[in-house]
């Protein structure tokens, strides 16, 4: 199938390794032109130059004001045209409701959610009709994590906050959605394993509760994210789209 990507032009913030990178990795394999952005400009160019002349690094960080509009600028610099978003960031850090301080409170909302916002915002004014914003979320949308307390109190109000944006930009032909990934096999899972006395006890018991009964693949995110940023999902909008082997079990 053709997703339509050739010649379209996407930013992949965070995308210097894990889910953002598959999925620019995807993009530029499907023929669109990808402008990503990682914390340092070395990590970003490097992660650029492995992909070839359709991707350009920029040093970014979600929290800063000034990054979305930079990004935005550069995409239409250097490729002429802007057709959508995914908005990526690490993980917020592990912690407990009442161990997680202020100041980790503040930085997790300033990168992970207002960052996050204020991308989608800049974005929104850029695209026309078939564009697409997409947001990295995770199962804690639907139901709190063990120890992440941060990415349970705010990944479900940046749901909340796409699930608006897409009627807002609805008529305007701008689609917008979320990606749920569950247990993918990048670094951020292994520090996570890594909590645990026995990392690989953990690995294995987290696999048995998958119906897949395995962890994802980076590239089995990439390839999703990549359909649903592109033309072949032209219909797909408002919705929270899981990635995690089956388990969720809700519908």
């Amino acid at each position: 199938m053709d997703l339509g990507l050739t010649d379209r032009t996407y930013i992949v913030t965070g995308a210097t390794r894990g889910l953002g990178f598959a999925t620019a990795r995807e993009l530029v394999a499907d023929g669109a032109n990808v402008v990503l952005s990682g914390r340092s400009a070395d990590s970003a160019q490097a992660a650029a130059a492995s992909l070839g002349d359709r991707a350009h690094g920029v040093a970014a960080d979600n929290a800063d004001p000034d990054a979305a509009a930079r990004l935005v600028d550069t995409a239409r610099e250097r490729f002429g045209r802007l057709d959508g978003i995914l908005v990526s960031v690490g993980g917020p850090p592990p912690g407990t409701p009442t161990g997680t301080t202020d100041d980790q409170w503040q930085a997790a909302f300033e990168s992970v959610f207002l960052g996050a916002v204020r991308l989608a915002r800049t974005a929104s004014a850029a695209l026309g009709d078939g564009g697409a914003i997409g947001f990295v979320l995770s199962g804690s949308v639907h139901e709190p994590i063990d120890g992440l307390a941060v990415s349970n109190g705010l990944r479900p109000g940046l749901a909340g906050y796409a699930k608006a944006l897409a009627d807002e930009l609805g008529p305007r032909g701008i689609r917008v959605f979320g990606v749920l990934p569950g247990r993918i096999a990048t670094d951020r899972m292994t520090q996570l394993d890594a909590l645990s006395a026995d990392p690989e006890e953990s690995r294995a018991r987290n696999s048995a509760s998958i119906p897949l009964r395995r962890y994802g693949e980076p590239e089995e995110f990439g390839r999703t994210a990549a359909f649903l940023l592109s033309p072949a999902a032209s219909y797909v909008t408002g919705v929270m789209v899981p990635v995690d082997g089956g388990k969720r079990r809700g519908f």
